[in-house]
């Protein structure tokens, strides 16, 4: 007999929304924190929001990010992001990386002393090294890197809505947008709480924990409207719960074996990637929770229509009680 994996019992009875009032309510107070949170401290953004230089250098040698990192530490610099670059077209003893450094506060760009120290230092462990080109992004590039990166967020959750509406119904839909808003809203007032940088790679990161929590929310959606068709005479609430039961193994193997991949990149990776490992890790723990105890609360609330042959609106399911068909 083959070894099968079970980390979730089958046929598991847990009542999800016995605490629903409670679990949306700590939800909300989440996100109003995250808003205050944004407003107050607002957010660290990177070299990418904020404007500043990128020296690309080459070099004979391989590139160490970490001795590079080291040789810069000590002219104070702030921000600094270091990336080795790889082309197949290169040479064999081509090696290529970029240095990103921050402008300071009150400037636009990094000045010319402070690119020639830069050159300087990383000189001295690497006397091949040279460099190529310079380059200096304004604060009126990055402003427009923060709305596009704003529009981007806000065309992604206009679309998710338009195809829940299509596919299932509009309080579907209400349900998973909220759920959204909530998932990336609490993400942004932790990384404004805990002052982490904010860059296009935490923009990536946003979009991706909101691909991964609609797609948890659609399953659960689409066993719910299997079982509301199934069982048409049962209480709204106890079809909901009997259907987040029936994905509770799935969802827990998915988020689960995800969360074991970026644990490891989280502690191994090093500081290049760890805020956009810590959003996305942040965001499955938090999108999980939100696609049951939020976008199914709001489905809940709003009611779906189970009899399709009757125009009556009294025949929508209401999560309150009594409201069913006997």
């Amino acid at each position: 007999m083959a070894f099968r994996l079970k980390l979730v019992p089958d046929n598991t009875k847990i009542d999800f929304f016995r605490w629903q009032f409670l679990t949306f309510g700590i939800s909300s107070v989440l996100a109003v924190l995250s808003v205050v949170c944004l407003l107050v401290f607002g957010l660290n953004f990177g070299i990418d929001f904020k404007g500043g230089t990128t020296i690309r250098t080459e070099s004979t040698q391989e590139v160490d990010v970490g001795t590079y990192r080291q040789a810069l530490q000590p002219l104070g610099l702030g921000d600094v992001a270091i990336s080795q670059v790889f082309d197949p077209t290169f040479r064999a003893d081509q090696h290529v990386a970029q240095v990103r450094i921050s402008a300071q506060e009150g400037t636009e760009s990094v000045t010319a002393e402070t690119i020639n120290s830069v050159e300087a230092a990383l000189q001295e462990v690497d006397p091949s090294i040279t460099f190529p080109s310079v380059e200096s992004v304004g604060p009126k590039v990055s402003g427009e890197l923060i709305k596009t990166a704003v529009y981007a967020i806000l065309a992604s959750l206009a679309a998710i809505s338009i195809y829940i509406w299509l596919r299932f119904e509009w309080q579907f839909s209400v349900g998973a947008i909220v759920s959204l808003v909530h998932d990336v809203l609490i993400t942004m007032g932790v990384f404004a709480l805990f002052q982490i940088k904010f860059d296009l790679a935490t923009v990536a990161a946003l979009l991706t924990i909101v691909g991964y929590s609609i797609n948890d929310t659609v399953v659960v959606f689409d066993r719910l409207r299997e079982n509301l068709m199934k069982y048409k005479k049962r209480a709204l609430r106890e079809v909901m719960n009997l259907s987040v039961n029936e994905t509770l193994s799935r969802t827990v193997m998915t988020s689960g074996t995800t969360l074991v991949a970026l644990i490891a990149l989280l502690v191994l990776g090093g500081d290049v990637i760890r805020g956009f490992v810590f959003a996305i890790t942040f965001g499955i723990v938090i999108g999980t929770y939100s696609s049951i105890y939020v976008a199914k609360n709001v489905v809940l609330w709003l009611g779906v229509k189970r009899d399709w042959s009757k125009k009556d609106p009294k025949d929508a399911a209401s999560s309150f009680p009594g409201a069913e068909a006997p």
